[in-house]
């Protein structure tokens, strides 16, 4: 039996592939025509196919609940999504305002502090933010560049309008997903990439490393990236950049400060490594300048990196624009540098220390959707509508303790893209990350994670909380 669209609904959400009126929406009438081209059977086999060379590719992360670790296969669906050069075009020309003016910001509060003199952003929120490392105070990192990869989580709202949701500034994941998503896009549908003209993203380790290699004045510096270890979550994705530059993949016990410099344990002795790509949050970089507990970072590495001796991306200390409530201050400090609107808007932010906001979420929270400050992977966040009573109460408590730490948005039904559930397509809702590199230039990945909330009605496309990743075809 011939696949067929015919009986998809978009059951009133914004569909990425078709209009409320079941019109195909432009970019997705090639994708359409080939897969109607093929049966049901042949679809679902090459899904099952996609699923199976994920697992065998050791393709993984790894969920910790409830004290023990789990190793799962990222889930992925093979229908693409698809956007247009336009409106990639937008989107690339917002991304790319958004982190000059986050960068700026993040030089201003490890320096002069204009901004909190000018009290655009209130001096309190940042000196109170987890993120904020007052031993990055003075410090200028390696060409005035703090956050040199990037993964923005942008979603589409009811009226198909672009907005962002979160930024991701420390150690932002997921890119390898994105590269193994369009691997498989070439094995799976091969005639489809041909025809359809879809921007390559497989130049993504050459532009890392080299972006990576400006950072240091040194011919030919050395690189190397620097993971936790093979049981954090995204081990694999480490490993997996590591091969792509074809650099080290080193940790704590493989680095050691000497002479003024940090050295890497080679069999012909040490080696001085110019640039470190870190994938361990700030305070476990160093025990001597942080966390003194931590047993995976490298003694005196931040030393070094102050004398400017060696370059580390992303920079200690980008975590302070990474807080979820710095986040709602982003529209204000674009005007403040840049002197522009943002590009891309923000979703409406209520900020809970605020107190006209604390009292709105405190009455509306059934209907908003709450999130801690520093918490990540669909943590520490709750779903007004899809929550029982005594969760709201429980995040009134937690709100009323430490306002501070909290901000609530409404709740938006995520744009919608057809996926394969069994043997026909069904609309989960989804995200996007693009991933942007800072170096010489700002670049911007064309394309991106579409991560996808595979559970039926379902808002949340973590992985760890059981969504999935599409790959992302941005034509020209």
């Amino acid at each position: 039996m011939k696949f067929s669209f015919s009986d998809y609904s978009t059951e009133n959400f914004y569909d990425e592939m078709f209009n409320s009126d079941g019109q195909i929406r432009r970019g997705y009438e090639i994708l359409k025509n080939k897969f109607e081209g093929l049966t049901s059977q042949d679809l679902l086999g090459r899904q099952q196919a996609a699923e199976h060379s994920m697992l065998s590719m050791g393709i993984t992360f790894n969920v910790y609940f409830e004290g023990e670790g789990t190793e799962r296969t990222m889930p992925i669906d093979i229908i693409p999504r698809i956007i247009t050069g336009a409106e990639w075009a937008h989107l690339e020309k917002g991304l790319k305002q958004r982190i000059k003016a986050l960068n700026m910001f993040i030089h201003d509060v490890y320096n002069d502090q204009k901004i909190l003199n000018d009290d655009v952003v209130p001096r309190d929120l940042i000196e109170s933010s987890q993120s904020f490392l007052r031993a990055c105070m003075g410090i200028k990192p390696p060409k005035g560049i703090w956050c040199h990869i990037t993964g923005t989580d942008l979603i589409r709202g009811e009226d198909g309008t672009f907005m962002v949701l979160e930024d991701n500034l420390r150690c932002p994941s997921g890119v390898s997903y994105m590269l193994e998503n369009r691997e498989l896009s070439k094995q799976i549908f091969p005639e489809v990439l041909a025809s359809t003209g879809v921007r390559p993203v497989s130049d993504y380790g050459t532009r890392l490393l080299e972006m990576l290699q400006y950072l240091s004045d040194r011919p030919n510096p050395t690189v190397a990236v620097l993971t936790p270890g093979i049981y954090n979550s995204a081990y694999f994705e480490h490993s997996y950049l590591a091969q792509q530059m074809g650099v080290e993949l080193v940790d704590a016990r493989d680095l050691v400060v000497s002479d003024g410099y940090v050295k890497m344990r080679t069999t012909k002795g040490f080696e001085i490594v110019d640039v470190i790509y870190r994938r361990l949050d700030d305070t476990f970089l160093d025990p001597l300048a942080f966390n003194p507990k931590s047993m995976l970072g490298v003694p005196g590495i931040f030393e070094v990196f102050k004398n400017g001796k060696v370059a580390l991306a992303n920079a200690p200390g980008t975590g302070v624009a990474d807080d979820k409530v710095i986040y709602a201050y982003v529209p204000r400090i674009i005007e403040y540098y840049l002197g522009e609107e943002a590009i891309i808007p923000n979703v409406k932010t209520y900020i809970c220390r605020e107190k006209e906001d604390f009292d709105y979420v405190l009455e509306n929270i059934e209907q908003l959707v709450v999130k801690e400050a520093n918490e990540a992977g669909g943590y520490g966040m709750l779903i007004g509508p899809k929550a029982p009573p005594e969760e709201h109460e429980l995040f009134r408590q937690k709100i009323r303790d430490n306002p501070r730490n909290y901000i609530a948005q409404p709740t938006i039904s995520l744009s919608r893209v057809p996926c394969m559930i069994e043997d026909h397509a069904e609309g989960r809702h989804v995200d996007l990350r693009p991933y942007i590199l800072y170096g010489e230039d700002i670049h911007v990945i064309p394309g991106g994670l579409t991560r996808v909330a595979l559970r039926k009605g379902s808002l949340v496309v973590n992985s760890s909380q059981g969504g999935g990743g599409k790959d992302t075809w941005v034509l020209y």
